[in-house]
């Protein structure tokens, strides 16, 4: 960090309306165009675990009055897997407008613009005509690149401009000095035509954030504020290497780096945007922890695929917002129950079944303890009226740990029986099905009973089930 003592020592003093104390930026942050490359190697030593370094220098919290989500299902989201046909992004993009909800909810979309597939489907959803989400696009910082944006009629794209000296130096083969040059130019080019801008610090987890991230950011906002357009500014922390712990040291602290963009490099939180990957399992904290310092978006790709260990889901970012704001704010949620079931029977992916939320196990129980708690009141082991927000009634699966209230929840639970008609576990009927059931494991089964198999089973001895399996 330099600091340019002539500037600094004659700012104004000037009133933060939001604490009412006189304030002077001390720091003047330039560009420290060094001539080796800052690789951290004191957090990051490759032939050990990262390290995770404290210096207890906290921020604040500074969660914007507005949050939303944005997607990048079809641009990251499909970098990990086999690509989508234009028909399936289309219909996944018509599910994100449903989840999304009225008040837009999932702002964004991005898409990739390299193959006919992705233009075509490009612009079949901008032909929907929704609001929400905006459909937007990723490029490399390259002029070739943009003119795909500009060929199609983008009002917004993404450019990606790598901020860590492992990718200036040892991927591009520049100098800070060249690599902030190029990338200023290239957003220049996409602003002289009008197009705003959405910078993707890619690898910010491992960048200089006050010898490059924050000098630059200051560039970007100038040229914003020539053209009056805007620049926002994702965060990607493309190896997951963010923290969310107060006081952990930048560039791995989450906190650090949304207060550096927002409070010294002059970002507005609604230009700030998280991008987060999930390799040491900190995609989701690190994007609720960007939310509350300072971030209004949070970049996700749906039940989390993308890159190695993949994104931060967006199903997950949607119950955290619900947590955060004690309200869902017009987000249709069990959308995400039929999105899961799409993805299944027509895309062929299988969703791991202990995924929160989606997965096909995320609320059984196997335990005969747990299924006598259900039995006398779901909230004891349900993490909230499933039915009610993903279209899934808590269930109990069958096997020789169930017990008799297993057996007894199944029952009500699959044929939908309430009040005075719910089976209790004491009955004579819970007690004959659990004898068969054990009889099962007796002779050998490890497996879970399925759902035809115990409908059967009921119907053999009370036919008058048959009409009511679910």
């Amino acid at each position: 960090m330099k600091m340019n003592n002539d500037i600094f020592t004659n700012r104004p003093v000037t009133m933060n309306n939001k604490n009412n104390l006189l304030e002077i930026e001390e720091h003047m942050y330039i560009l420290d165009d060094v001539p080796k490359p800052n690789v951290f190697r004191n957090m990051f030593p490759y032939s050990e675990i990262p390290k995770i370094p404290f210096n207890d220098r906290i921020v604040p919290h500074n969660m914007p009055k507005d949050i939303w989500i944005t997607d990048t299902t079809f641009r990251d989201g499909q970098q990990s897997r086999a690509p989508y046909t234009t028909e399936q992004i289309v219909t996944i993009y018509d599910y994100l407008h449903k989840l999304g909800g009225k008040n837009g909810m999932i702002r964004q979309s991005e898409f990739f613009l390299y193959s006919k597939k992705d233009r075509d489907a490009v612009y079949k959803c901008m032909e929907r005509g929704y609001e929400f989400p905006e459909v937007t696009s990723w490029i490399r910082a390259s002029k070739e690149d943009f003119k795909l944006v500009k060929e199609i009629g983008m009002k917004e794209t993404g450019i990606l401009v790598s901020c860590s000296d492992y990718h200036i130096f040892l991927k591009l083969k520049m100098t800070r000095k060249q690599a902030m040059e190029h990338y200023l130019s290239v957003v220049e080019d996409a602003l002289e035509e009008g197009i705003a801008v959405r910078c993707h610090l890619e690898d910010i987890t491992r960048a200089d954030i006050y010898g490059f991230v924050v000098p630059f950011c200051l560039e970007l906002m100038k040229l914003s504020e020539r053209y009056k357009i805007p620049v926002k500014i994702r965060a990607c922390d493309t190896m997951g290497y963010g923290v969310n712990y107060p006081g952990a040291v930048i560039p791995r602290s989450v906190p650090g780096i949304i207060y550096a963009l927002h409070t010294h490099a002059g970002v507005p939180h609604e230009w700030l945007e998280w991008h987060g990957h999930n390799d040491f399992y900190k995609a989701v904290v690190n994007s609720t922890t960007a939310w509350l310092y300072g971030c209004c978006a949070v970049n996700t790709s749906l039940f989390g695929i993308g890159e190695r260990t993949g994104n931060t889901p967006l199903e997950a970012m949607v119950f955290e917002y619900a947590q955060l704001k004690g309200t869902l704010n017009g987000m249709d949620t069990s959308v995400i129950t039929e999105l899961a079931e799409y993805y299944e029977k027509e895309i062929g992916y299988q969703i791991p079944p202990r995924t929160p939320f989606v997965g096909k196990n995320f609320n059984v129980t196997r335990a005969g303890i747990h299924a006598d708690g259900l039995l006398k009141n779901e909230e004891i082991y349900n993490i909230f009226d499933t039915e009610k927000f993903l279209n899934r009634p808590v269930v109990c699966a069958i096997s020789n740990t169930s017990g008799l209230a297993g057996i007894a929840h199944w029952i009500n639970t699959k044929y939908h029986l309430t009040g005075a008609d719910q089976m209790d576990k004491n009955s004579d009927f819970v007690h004959f099905i659990k004898a068969w059931v054990d009889e099962q494991y007796a002779n050998g089964r490890v497996t879970v009973m399925t759902d035809d198999e115990m409908h059967d089973k009921i119907c053999e001895v009370a036919p008058e089930f048959n009409l009511k399996f679910a």
